[in-house]
């Protein structure tokens, strides 16, 4: 019976802390708000980018795949949700529910083929259809603009109140709501059940396998889920910035991505968001100080993410850890 209201008391208590952390997030989104009016362009950047991460961590992070692919999803997201609201709705919902369902849709297709591979295999091949999707999407100038880009979309008011406007400020707290939520929902998938036997597969497919976990439907249906955040990523560039590049599926997208998920720390949603602000935050400021000589801070960045594999998070999590554990130990 103490056990069973241990138990309890520890579950009341986790849900108390995560609705905590997120009343203390939009606190701070207001506070960016308010103190940092002429940065919401670079902030609502980071959202989206932020969303992107956290969708890359699953399957980097979390399953233990390696992937400089990943802007396949965050592209066809972008794309379909500037399609369908120059030919069919401008609607901002509709319209992130399409590139939401494009990135899963394009997830899927690659993934039934991708997650029966490992390592340097699974990493090429991811690079392999991202090019596959640029060079099409660079084929069809007629539909997707090309070089130029896809343009002459309008995007119509959020809830058919909010105007997105040349400010940014409708676009930020759309795309910073969008974060949150995304980052709950993720939250909650990789503290289900199938987000520990995706963890389990990271750590020892083997062994896994020999438990009874189907190793493929689970990264599949992994895949799948990420695809459909990156897609969500996507859509809100597009529709926000009403602008979708070819470098939306560029090489590069992917690989800023994944540094900024290292920066941050593998396997933790947190160090995602965390090393998507460090990074742009420093890259901005950097290429405004210098524009001739930012890479050189960046290049500093990628040094930084080689001596600290585990991330930042990980690293400042560990050092408060011990500090505890010493301070307990002093008092017993």
């Amino acid at each position: 019976m103490p056990i069973a209201s241990y138990s309890l008391g520890a579950g009341a208590n986790r849900v108390r802390f995560a609705w905590l952390g997120y009343v203390l997030a939009l606190v701070v989104m207001f506070a960016l708000y308010w103190f940092f009016p002429g940065s919401l362009l670079m902030l609502t950047h980071i959202a989206i980018m932020a969303i992107l991460v956290m969708s890359l961590d699953l399957v980097t992070g979390y399953a233990g795949l390696p992937t400089l692919g990943h802007a396949a999803m965050f592209g066809m997201g972008a794309y379909s949700a500037g399609l369908f609201a120059k030919h069919f709705s401008p609607d901002p919902l509709l319209g992130l529910l399409v590139g939401a369902g494009s990135g899963a849709l394009i997830a899927f297709i690659s993934g039934l083929f991708l997650v029966r591979y490992q390592g340097l295999a699974f990493l090429m091949l991811t690079i392999a259809v991202t090019l596959i999707l640029q060079s099409l999407a660079n084929s069809f100038q007629g539909i997707t603009g090309g070089d130029n880009g896809l343009t002459g979309y309008d995007i119509s008011p959020l809830l058919g109140q909010f105007n997105f406007d040349m400010f940014g400020v409708t676009g930020y707290w759309y795309s910073m709501i969008a974060m949150l939520v995304c980052y709950a929902v993720l939250r909650r998938i990789m503290r289900s059940p199938f987000g520990l036997c995706c963890v389990g597969i990271r750590e020892n497919r083997e062994r896994m396998a020999a438990n009874g976990t189907r190793i493929y439907p689970h990264l599949v249906r992994l895949y799948v889920i990420a695809g459909f955040f990156a897609g969500v990523a996507g859509a809100l560039s597009a529709q926000v910035t009403q602008v979708v590049s070819l470098d939306s599926l560029g090489f590069e997208l992917s690989a800023e991505a994944l540094v900024m998920l290292v920066l941050g720390g593998l396997g933790t949603l947190n160090g995602a968001i965390i090393g998507t602000t460090l990074y742009s935050v420093i890259h901005h400021y950097a290429a405004t100080a210098n524009p001739f000589h930012w890479l050189f801070v960046i290049g500093g960045l990628l040094m930084l993410v080689v001596f600290l594999p585990k991330g930042l998070l990980n690293r400042f999590m560990n050092r408060i850890g011990r500090n505890v554990l010493s301070l307990i130990g002093r008092g017993t």
